[in-house]
């Protein structure tokens, strides 16, 4: 296979790479009749592809939280992914997408049955110049009583999409959804912050939202950079009245929300720092 350059998709699939996008579901296969399929999200840009080790390893224990056994280990998913994304044209935006799912099985998925595909495609990165805006949903984030939380399942979007699609006919382009008791959880697609009074703020995980990799690694660099970060119940009021708004999430990173309901916000100094730290952590800039 070529080198690839941007607008190309390859698919892994059983031991090689393909072009394209591949079929691969049946249609008496359990994931798309009943649903047991996980996915990951990693990426590639300018070089690098930070904390991709941490996607794999998610990937691998949100297959066994779905009764799913993956055939193999996070070590092996990133040796796929890394020989994917050399052949594209260095530099080349990906998205890299582990996933696992199960072909055989009722509700019950038969864990003997699963199954392992990769997808590495040009996808460029969302530039934050301008900003997002972010709406209440009226639907919410389930608990773990209601739904694998734990797992990052295909089965969650379209709880997520309705949510955005809602926002969208309101004039916004994503949504916080809150979690059953009313308290925040996340945007649809990302986790959010909040700063105030120079502390930057994000929800507490609670099992009703996914404590995202990226999220982790920014909190770990802003309080190493000295800025006091907080994990607590944030409510909607809050936000209404924060001084910085801002999200994390591995498709765009470290973006800015310029407009919450009808308020305008400008890109704040401790949203600046979040997203210089991420990119001077990614190109290893300094350890972490």
């Amino acid at each position: 296979m070529s080198q690839h350059g941007e607008g190309h998709s390859i698919t892994w699939l059983d031991g090689q790479w393909h072009e394209g996008n591949v079929p691969f579901l049946g249609t008496m296969d359990q994931a798309p009749w009943l649903g047991a399929l996980i996915f990951d999200g990693a990426r590639a840009f300018e070089g690098v592809m930070p904390d991709l080790d941490l996607h794999c390893q998610r990937a691998v224990t949100s297959a066994r939280a779905m009764g799913l056994e993956p055939p193999l280990t996070a070590q092996a998913i990133e040796a796929i992914l890394r020989e994917g994304v050399g052949k594209f044209a260095k530099g080349t935006e990906l998205y890299l997408r582990p996933m696992f799912w199960a072909a055989g099985g009722g509700v019950d998925p038969d864990p003997a049955t699963t199954r392992f595909a990769a997808v590495v495609h040009h996808s460029p990165i969302p530039r934050p110049e301008a900003g997002g805006s972010i709406t209440l949903s009226p639907f919410r984030r389930p608990s773990p009583e209601c739904a694998v939380t734990g797992a990052k399942a295909a089965g969650h979007y379209p709880n997520a999409g309705r949510a955005v699609r809602e926002a969208k006919t309101r004039g916004f382009d994503n949504a916080v959804m809150l979690d059953p008791a009313g308290n925040v959880a996340e945007l649809a697609t990302s986790n959010i912050w909040m700063v105030k009074d120079g502390v930057a703020m994000t929800s507490v995980p609670n099992g009703c939202f996914l404590n995202g990799i990226t999220r982790q690694r920014v909190i770990k660099l802003l309080r190493g950079a000295g800025v006091p970060v907080e994990e607590k119940t944030l409510r909607w009021a809050d936000f209404l009245e924060a001084d910085e708004i801002f999200t994390t999430g591995n498709y765009a990173k470290v973006t800015p929300i310029t407009r919450i309901e009808q308020r305008h916000l400008q890109p704040g100094p401790v949203y600046a720092k979040a997203r210089q730290l991420y990119w001077d952590y990614a190109h290893g800039r300094f350890g972490m």
